[in-house]
């Protein structure tokens, strides 16, 4: 049957053909693009979607594929001629299906309909309505598409740059990787609700709008006019008051805890820290967080446990959720237990608190082989040497690339020779430069330590022998070596997922420059202050032997990322007002920020601990996307803009006096 339908004027204008196009009822989709199989063959189908561009086989015959959010539908359109309705002033004039749909721009909004048919063997493909193809029999225009679109998110060809793309996002989303992460991103996030329903914890929501507060990082401030007390006199107002937006939901959690209401809580929590994004960091975010009443501060019966510090409850959670998200996700079984390592370990064995453990090139402590009166030097200054290798022979994947590696700042490169080989150490800048009139030779055989041959390549650097920090000059090295040789492709990374925890962090850090800026040269928390000490270092705490104090803390990393970061909290309100005036030097007025935490504590706070797993980095590593913006529906940019709505944005004056609020 032959519908005339009757187009608005404008859209002759605009787009220069005349298609039939109209704001009046429609038939009802009777399927998505991606729900078709050899099941519905030789059924009457009505689909809707993006029309993509033509692929034209002769003059009567042309295949579209028509696009929706579910997948993509192949149609194939030859069929008799049919009228189109006429433009302005013109007289109707016979037409095909073929022509009408090639006068279409790409990305209009079309609805077919249609039957059902097995493509031909040869030309079936994987995945939804990959078997069958659809006879277009009629079609309606529903929404044209600009002719002069900013860029055609079909064209993979010729993908626009990032910033443009940005720009337009809601267009940037219609591509399938896109579409398909936000998808995936739905799915876990049923999962991790459904796995933590299942063990008792309760969904709560926090508030939004807090109090600022010294966490660590900057916050973003919300003027508000609430409680602001004016004055007979406009120009007489009083400081303006600011709502912040949480870091994390630290506080109310802890609250929680202590009110006894709920013993086990959890929220797809969205945070707020005004820093620098980075492609696994925005200014906003989400994470999955929970927090657990009477949890442990450790066991010392467990002496074969790696596991020495509390927390074995969230723990014991939070592997059990991680397993089914990859089970269900990925279809990968991972084991029982996850690896565990000390800080201390980490920053020594690859010289970063996040270690990437897919692949070798350990870092070697050499101070044992060094002169006497070196290694006296460098005892007395707490430093070590350490080197890290590649070699011909046992490091093939990275020797081959490691002469155009670039050396990190700080080490010495050394290409041994069979000259060198018994003196390369001690003739390195690193090692004269300590005690350049000490012993000539060394004590040991470092070419033997190290299992080094002619040829092969050693960088030299000194650490700490107390590890500060995240990460070392060796350990930045090694991460380099690794990535220019998977850019090269002479290493390719496992894709078994390598899981580690890191525990005995350095409860207190001088070495965190971020932190600094809030600090002031003090001490600041490696984690946040409200990290329990682990229990045998609560005297060295007490007795001011800060450096040596570990925390209750504990990261969770996957392939050298971390995803997740949490503790066992204090719950005594003697040690966290000890930590908060003798430790952090808080002044009076920001000690009073957290007046409400002390007295909740001192109402009988139970023991208790949580983690918060950053839910935009591991759905990215499910999507193997190289940026959390990737699995983000409207991220901000790397600059932490919104190019979309063009935000940060200036306001007006009248609007900012109203909050007390002046310009210079």
């Amino acid at each position: 049957m032959v519908r005339t339908l009757i187009p608005h004027p404008q859209h002759f204008l605009s787009f220069g053909f005349s298609v039939g196009y109209t704001p009046a009822p429609f038939p009802k989709r009777s399927h998505n693009c991606g729900a078709l199989t050899s099941l519905d063959v030789d059924s009457r189908v009505v689909l809707a979607g993006w029309l993509l561009p033509e692929r034209k086989v002769s003059k009567s015959l042309s295949f579209f594929p028509l696009r929706d959010s579910y997948g993509t539908t192949q149609l194939v359109v030859h069929s008799p001629a049919r009228y189109s309705p006429p433009g302005p002033g013109q007289a109707c004039q016979p037409t095909d299906l073929v022509t009408q749909l090639a006068r279409i721009p790409v990305e209009s909004i079309i609805l077919i309909q249609g039957h059902v048919r097995l493509r031909p063997e040869k030309q079936r493909r994987p995945g939804p309505a990959g078997d069958v193809e659809v006879l277009v029999s009629d079609f309606t225009l529903l929404n044209p598409a600009d002719r002069h679109m900013p860029f055609l998110p079909s064209d993979t060809q010729n993908m626009a740059n990032e910033d443009l793309r940005s720009q337009y996002r809601y267009l940037d989303l219609r591509r399938p990787e896109l579409s398909g992460n936000i998808r995936k991103r739905s799915q876990v996030a049923h999962i991790v609700r459904t796995v933590l329903n299942q063990q008792d914890f309760v969904e709560v929501e926090t508030p939004i709008l807090l109090k600022s507060t010294p966490e660590g990082a900057r916050e973003f401030l919300v003027p508000t006019r609430a409680a602001l007390a004016w004055g007979s006199d406009p120009a007489k107002v009083q400081e303006p008051l600011f709502f912040a937006l949480p870091q994390s939901p630290q506080q109310p959690k802890q609250l929680l805890m202590c009110s006894g209401g709920v013993d086990r809580y959890y929220q797809l929590a969205r945070c707020f820290r005004d820093e620098d994004g980075r492609k696994d960091r925005q200014p906003e975010f989400t994470q999955i967080d929970l927090e657990m009443a009477f949890v442990s501060w450790g066991n010392p019966n467990l002496a074969d446990d790696p596991w020495r510090i509390g927390g074995h409850e969230v723990r014991d959670v939070v592997e059990d959720l991680v397993r089914t998200v990859w089970a269900q996700i990925e279809k990968i079984s991972l084991p029982d237990r996850f690896r565990v390592m000390t800080y201390y370990e980490a920053m020594r064995r690859f010289g970063s608190d996040k270690p990437d453990t897919r692949f070798g090139l350990e870092i070697v402590d050499v101070t044992s082989c060094l002169p006497a009166s070196t290694f006296t030097a460098l005892r007395h200054s707490g430093e070590t040497v350490g080197c890290l290798s590649a070699r011909q022979s046992g490091d093939i994947a990275f020797h081959p690339i490691a002469h155009q590696c670039p050396t990190e700042d700080g080490l010495d490169r050394v290409v041994i020779t069979s000259e060198n080989m018994s003196s390369w150490l001690v003739d390195s800048p690193t090692v004269r430069g300590v005690s350049p009139h000490g012993d000539e030779w060394a004590r040991g055989n470092p070419s033997k330590m190290l299992q080094l041959q002619p040829g092969d390549i050693v960088w030299i650097g000194k650490q700490r022998h107390r590890p500060e920090g995240g990460s070392t000059a060796l350990g930045r090295q090694r991460l380099r070596l690794a990535e220019l040789a998977q850019s090269r492709g002479t290493y390719t990374p496992t894709r078994t997922p390598h899981f580690l925890w890191m525990t005995e962090f350095p409860l207190f850090t001088r070495a965190d420059a971020e932190k600094n800026l809030f600090a002031k040269g003090r001490w600041s928390s490696t984690h946040h202050p409200f990290t329990a000490p682990a229990w045998q270092d609560v005297q060295a705490l007490y007795d001011g032997r800060i450096s040596e104090v570990r925390g209750q803390h504990y990261d969770l990393v996957l392939n050298g990322v971390e995803i997740g970061g949490g503790s066992v909290r204090v719950h005594d309100a003697m040690m966290q007002e000890y930590i908060f005036s003798e430790v952090l030097q808080l002044d009076k007025h920001e000690k009073a920020s957290f007046n409400h935490l002390l007295h909740a504590l001192r109402c009988g706070a139970p023991p208790h601990g949580g983690i918060a797993l950053g839910f935009d980095r591991m759905v990215a590593i499910l999507c193997n996307a190289s940026s959390i913006r990737d699995v983000i529906a409207f991220p901000k940019t790397s600059a932490g803009t919104d190019a979309l709505l063009k935000s940060p944005a200036p306001v007006h004056k009248d609007m900012l006096y109203q909050y007390g609020i002046r310009y210079r």
